[in-house]
This record gives structure tokens, C-alpha cells and sequence, in this order.
């Protein structure tokens, strides 16, 4: 596919005046998609930014969109035009470049793993984000139907109906929606009705994924980021509901190597160009992830290198605590990150929201001990009165700890 092709299915003219570079911020899905359009026949950069970005945010964009691209010599109508935020975890914002061919490629890879020739989505998810961005774009590449709708209104029961007739939907979800929707009987007749209902941008506590089997929801958890066009691996729906977990097996267009320490490399033609204003080299994006590879071939992820939490000598995955807290049923969110200590040179910390206090530390205490060593049991409970968690379900651990330590 060309760019051509990909403004001609965005049903918008291509700009015949000079190449222009175009920045897309829209909270609303019809305006955010008419932009994009835009932009895109526009011929030059486009970048993605987040509606909801505080100053620290638009500063570090502003900063990076004003760098000049070291193919500065080359057309915009050639690789790595369209930049996607990310990196709000780490605290450092990137942008990762795109293009027709790479969303081509992911799009391409998950109807074949899927086995479906036209995708329909509702989004629940924000456009600006690769989860929410790629959703559509599988719709517009295969001639689906895209439905934006509102959390809020799904939540108390303002559920879109989905026609069977124009084929398989689909909905993303992060777990803590999920978990809102299980033990609602309507809610999960209604996730029934989907071909997939892929989970992520949070990690899955084990009793939140084996309710979602017991209800028989077609759950779907998968692994990807901004830098491979969304997933690279996903379960099955099928393959959830006959007992398998983890991630999944690898979409045809992609491959998984683990290194000998474990960490997940991707060779994808998905994968993304380059962080703007660079070109990255051809060749597999080494990632900050730890996996394994089961007997089925099904990636497991593991944890993150920078995240983990090096208290008196020992390594503490947070994802692995996080997910023992959120079993006790106490927390409607959590999130653990390290705070420096002149003891044990970090400490591990439990962060909740201020209006969701646990009630019960005790039995806190008890779950923790019968699951995790010592040394991986939270010092600390803090609540956090502005909860930094995005739409996607990632809570940024920086501004955590820097809330933490102030």
C-alpha cells in the first residue's frame, strides 16, 4: 500500500499546493479522524498529540516536533511520516515514526491470525493512541465499521448494538474496565457478542482473567507497543476459553527472540521507523521486556528491565506484586514503584488512589506472605490524589515516584 491509497481509503483529496507537516489533536473521534484525513493528503509529518497533556507533556512535544529529521532531504511521501506519542510510563516522551506500510503490515497480520477479512470495532479507546489508532485503522483498511463510544455510557448500560450481519466486532479494553463490567449480567451477554475482546495496557491479575473464563467472555490478551504498530503476539479468543494464557503465539507478520537473559527482541514489518527526528537502522527492536516461550509457542511477559525495583540487594518485579494486591479484592487500582531509602536503597511502594483506600492491611499482610518473600512486600501505602493513569490503562511509574517523593 502507498500513501496514495491510504488517503484515498481516509476518503479525502490529496493536497495538490505544497507539502505541509500537520499536527492532529482532537478529543472528539469525528473531528480527530477528519484532521488525521487532512493531514495525511497534506503530504508531509504528521504528528499525534494527546488532548490531555499537562505542560511538562506539550513542552517535550513542542521541543521534538520543532527538530528538523535527519532525512530532512526526502519527501514526506516516504517512510516514517506519521509520528505516534509514546513513552508516558518511562516519563520521557517519544515519537515513534509510521507510515502506510507499517500499518498495512500489523493490520494484515492480525486478520490472518484472526482468520477475518473485515474488522468492526467499537472504541472505547482515544485515537491519539496506537491501541485506539490502530483499532480504527483496521476498519478502514479492511472497509469495517468504526463506532466510537463513550465509557461512561457502557458502563451504566449504554451498550451500541452490534449487527451481526456486517460481520465480526471488536473491543479493547484495559483490565480495571474489565473488571467493572464482570458480575453484570447484561455487560457480559453484550462482550459475548464480540469475536475478541482484547485486554491490555495494564498488566491482568490472575482472578480478574479466570472470572472473565468463567463468564465465557471472548477475551483476547495480546503484546504489542507503539513501536510495532500495536500487537505482535495475541490469544485467541478460542484458545483463552479451552485454557491456554499468556499473550499468545506471534502474528504472521512479526517474530519473537528471547535472549538468553530472557528479554523479548521483535522483527516485524510493523515496526516503526525510528523515534522522530531519527531513522532507526533496519533491523529487530530490542525491547526493555522480559518473556518466555511456552511449549505451545505462546509468549508470557514477565516484566520490564526499568522498572524493576532493587531493594537491599534483591529484584522486585512491580507487575508481580501489583497483581497480588489487586487479588485481595481491596484496591480498585494500584501501582508499586520504588522510593530511594538510605537503608535499602529503594523501598517498594504501594500507590493507590486517595478515594479508594484499602480497608484491611492485615489481611493485606496475610495474602502478601502466603504468595511473595518478604523483601517483595510494599513498605509503604501512599494516596494519590491526582491518579496518573492514562485511557489505556498505563500508569506513568515517573510521576509516580516523583509524587512519592515530594
Amino acid at each position: 500500500m502507498e500513501r496514495a491509497d491510504l488517503i484515498r481509503l481516509l476518503g479525502s483529496p490529496p493536497v495538490i499546493a505544497e507539502m505541509r507537516n500537520v499536527i492532529v489533536e482532537e478529543r472528539e473521534p469525528a473531528l480527530f479522524m477528519k484532521s488525521l484525513a487532512d493531514a495525511v493528503a497534506a503530504g508531509g509529518t504528521v504528528f499525534l498529540a494527546d488532548p490531555h497533556w499537562g505542560e511538562r507533556e506539550r513542552a517535550q512535544f513542542q521541543e521534538l516536533v520543532g527538530r528538523a529529521p535527519s532525512d530532512a532531504g526526502h519527501s514526506g511521501m516516504e517512510r516514517g511520516w506519521l509520528c505516534i506519542p509514546t513513552g508516558g510510563s518511562s516519563g520521557n516522551l517519544k515519537l515513534a515514526r509510521h507510515d502506510e506500510e507499517t500499518i498495512a503490515a500489523s493490520v494484515n497480520g492480525f486478520c490472518s491470525h484472526l482468520g477475518v477479512t473485515r474488522v468492526n470495532v467499537v472504541g472505547l479507546l482515544p485515537l491519539h493512541h496506537v491501541s485506539g489508532f490502530m483499532a480504527w485503522m483496521r476498519t478502514v483498511l479492511t472497509g469495517g465499521i468504526y463506532l466510537p463510544a463513550s465509557w461512561k455510557a457502557v458502563e451504566a448500560g449504554g451498550r451500541p448494538a452490534l449487527p451481526a450481519e456486517v460481520g465480526d466486532w471488536f473491543l479493547s479494553l484495559v483490565p480495571t474496565q474489565l473488571q467493572r463490567l464482570l458480575g453484570d449480567a447484561e455487560a457480559e451477554d453484550w462482550l459475548r457478542g464480540f469475536r475478541a475482546v482484547f485486554v491490555g495496557g495494564g498488566p491482568a491479575w490472575p482472578e480478574l482473567v479466570e472470572a472473565g473464563a468463567r463468564a465465557r467472555l471472548p477475551l483476547a490478551f495480546s503484546y504489542g507497543m507503539t513501536e510495532t504498530a500495536a500487537m505482535v503476539t495475541a490469544l485467541r479468543p478460542e484458545e483463552f476459553l479451552d485454557g491456554e494464557r499468556g499473550s499468545g503465539t506471534v502474528l504472521p507478520h512479526a517474530k519473537i527472540v528471547l535472549d538468553g537473559e530472557g528479554r523479548i527482541s521483535v522483527e516485524s514489518a510493523s515496526l516503526f521507523r525510528g523515534y522522530w527526528p531519527e531513522m532507526r537502522k533496519e533491523g529487530p527492536w530490542h525491547t526493555e521486556d522480559f518473556g518466555r516461550i511456552d511449549e505451545r509457542g505462546g509468549l508470557h511477559v514477565l516484566g520490564r528491565r526499568d522498572a524493576l525495583i532493587i531493594t537491599g540487594g534483591e529484584k522486585v518485579d512491580p507487575i508481580e506484586v501489583e497483581r497480588v494486591l489487586m487479588g485481595t479484592g481491596q484496591f480498585v487500582d494500584v501501582a508499586v514503584v520504588g522510593a530511594p531509602d538510605v537503608e535499602w536503597g529503594e523501598i517498594v511502594v504501594a500507590c493507590h488512589p486517595t478515594e479508594f483506600a484499602p480497608h484491611d492491611l492485615s489481611s493485606i499482610g496475610r495474602v502478601l506472605g502466603s504468595h511473595l518473600a518478604g523483601f517483595k512486600h510494599p513498605k509503604r501505602y501512599v494516596a494519590i490524589d491526582r491518579w496518573p493513569r492514562n485511557a489505556q490503562g498505563k500508569v506513568n511509574r515517573a510521576e509516580l515516584r516523583r509524587m512519592v517523593e515530594r
